[in-house]
């Protein structure tokens, strides 16, 4: 049986730089980050004061208010950007076949917003106070099921949970369903909503976030020597998925081709990578080997770069030793230094900064990128942005746990 080609035709963005996709490729290109103070909560007594939070964001523009009050925010960013990438697709809902289109997305860690509220008020006001509807606005699985609903997609519907490879893991499970025929269409990415006085005391605690509050636009510096730790943000990015004979069928615009996937774990530690990045360079390797492309043939890697000391050291050893012989022409950035750390819904994100790359032949910078470090030795395209052709791109997310989930996309010819 053949496979299947696939390509992207539509994309939709919430994050911390960007309520749009246009809006969020524009502040990419120009390298503005979206970190400030948190205003969310009262931060006094927390090691870590600021977020990558959304910036005017109204979801009642979009969305019914009795609906919003119904859900928690990370089922809202992910409707929002879902229906932003439906409609840059075109796709015509009324004239399709709803059973050959799915729902494929990642998250990290769901409604926790809703979870300490309900806690809250559990322990404040007693047991009979909880909300009815506190399970079924928390569980992670729920977006995607509320996608489903929205669209009316009756195809393959799953929610992938593996830490910050989540998005990505589901791209290329979405990748991997249009291919072998199960489905036409899939609606795909990540979304997440965790900018919480309990998540950021824990990952504040752990010594994994930034502690340089004072300059909040510098403290996500991938790859820089001064690099003290990732910013934690919001968001979602959705992408349509569709096979390239049903695209052409319907005159969709097709943006590029995803052409790989590649996944490993490095059953190594639950937090730090394995030495000189093991699992991920196998990850690259698979998804090189996956879309039947080479070392030679990428020209641009969207980074993990988390903009802490283990990840990025680790990830510029990986892509050395895998791109070896052809590292004088391979640009390497990171956006994280300009959106922060969306954690599951990162690959998502990533994956339309990748793929607005290709199409338009702009590398994005890394910003903040000031005092090289020996241990990072790459082209991180410090601090603006370049315009170069490029064929092929590949995008990295790496997870707690030792996930490891590569895309690889190409120019559509």
């Amino acid at each position: 049986m053949s496979m299947k080609k696939v390509v992207v035709t539509g994309l939709g963005a919430l994050a911390p730089n960007g309520n749009s996709v246009d809006q969020f490729w524009s502040a990419i290109k120009s390298g503005t980050s979206g970190i400030a103070p948190i205003t969310y909560f009262d931060t006094s007594g927390h090691r870590v004061s600021i977020a990558g939070e959304l910036k005017d964001f109204n979801p009642e523009k979009q969305l019914d208010p009795k609906e919003v009050r119904k859900l928690d925010p990370f089922s809202i960013y992910a409707l929002v950007s879902s229906v932003e990438a439906i409609k840059s697709a075109k796709l015509d809902l009324q004239d399709s076949n709803l059973d050959r289109m799915g729902v494929i997305i990642g998250c990290g860690i769901g409604g926790i917003k809703t979870l300490e509220n309900e806690h809250d008020i559990i322990t404040n006001k007693g047991a009979r106070r909880v909300s009815p509807q506190f399970v079924a606005k928390m569980i992670p699985n729920i977006a995607g099921g509320h996608l489903s609903m929205r669209f009316g997609f009756r195809g393959p519907s799953q929610t992938i949970i593996s830490a910050c490879a989540s998005s990505n893991d589901a791209i290329g499970i979405a990748l991997r369903l249009i291919r072998y025929g199960d489905a036409d269409v899939i609606l795909t990415g990540g979304t997440e909503a965790s900018i919480t006085p309990l998540t950021i005391a824990g990952f504040g605690n752990m010594r994994a976030l930034s502690q340089n509050c004072d300059n909040p636009t510098k403290a996500s510096r991938p790859f820089d020597a001064d690099r003290d730790g990732f910013v934690l943000s919001e968001g979602a990015g959705m992408i349509v998925l569709e096979s390239e004979e049903h695209a052409l069928e319907r005159g969709a615009p097709i943006l590029a081709e995803l052409a790989g996937y590649g996944s490993t774990d490095d059953a190594f530690h639950i937090t730090q990578p394995a030495p000189e990045g093991e699992g991920a360079y196998r990850a690259m390797q698979r998804a090189l080997a996956d879309s039947g492309l080479h070392p030679k043939d990428i020209n641009y890697i969207n980074a993990h770069g988390t903009s802490t000391p283990f990840n990025d050291k680790n990830e510029s050893k990986a892509i050395s030793n895998l791109f070896k012989d052809n590292l004088n022409h391979l640009k390497v950035s990171s956006t994280k230094s300009m959106t922060g750390h969306l954690l599951g819904a990162a690959g998502g994100i990533e994956a339309i900064a990748t793929v607005k790359a290709i199409a338009s032949g702009i590398i994005p910078p890394t910003i903040n990128y000031e005092t090289p470090d020996p241990d990072c030795s790459l082209d991180y395209t410090p601090n603006q942005a370049i315009e170069t052709e490029i064929n092929s791109a590949i995008s990295n997310t790496f997870g707690f746990g030792g996930h490891n989930a590569v895309l690889c996309f190409r120019k559509y010819n």
